[in-house]
């Protein structure tokens, strides 16, 4: 049992609930996660908004599972790194053109699970999603994280 990239559980979760969207996936996962991050944020305010020539088709499952990934990795991680050195290693990257590694969820407690639940589906709800579909989002993403929790272990 160990941590998952965030990328990982995202391509997972996407093949489960929307493979239509794994086109959408396999472009992004071309970028680091932090360009990633920019581009899904940005999301409709531009024609093209994920920069691959994908910008007509509807993606909702994809950017709320990175995004909500995205953000409970840096608070697991303790991600209270002073933004002055983030900025720092971002420069660094970009002089020396180097990517950085793939953003990776420590293995979660109960609590932080119900955490990651909550959020994966109030994320879904603010993008339009049907309550049920939003469910069965979290429902997904949940059952991915809960295979690399050390919980998960003690059944077998």
């Amino acid at each position: 049992m160990g941590s998952a990239a965030v990328r990982d559980v995202v391509r997972d979760v996407v093949a489960k609930v929307a493979p239509e969207e794994l086109p959408v996936v396999d472009g992004l996962v071309l970028f680091d996660d932090a360009t990633v991050v920019r581009r899904l944020r940005r999301g409709g305010n531009r024609r093209d908004p994920l920069g691959f020539g994908l910008g007509e088709i509807v993606v909702m499952v994809t950017p709320v599972v990175w995004l909500v990934m995205e953000q409970i990795a840096e608070k697991a991680a303790g991600a209270a790194v002073d933004g002055t050195a983030k900025g720092a290693k971002a420069l660094l990257r970009k002089v020396f053109r180097k990517r950085s590694a793939p953003v990776v969820i420590p293995p979660l407690s109960k609590d932080q699970l119900a955490e990651v639940w909550r959020r994966v589906q109030e994320a879904a709800l603010q993008r339009g999603m049907s309550e049920d579909r939003a469910k069965q989002v979290a429902d997904e993403v949940v059952a991915r994280l809960f295979l690399e929790s050390p919980d998960s272990d003690e059944s077998n």
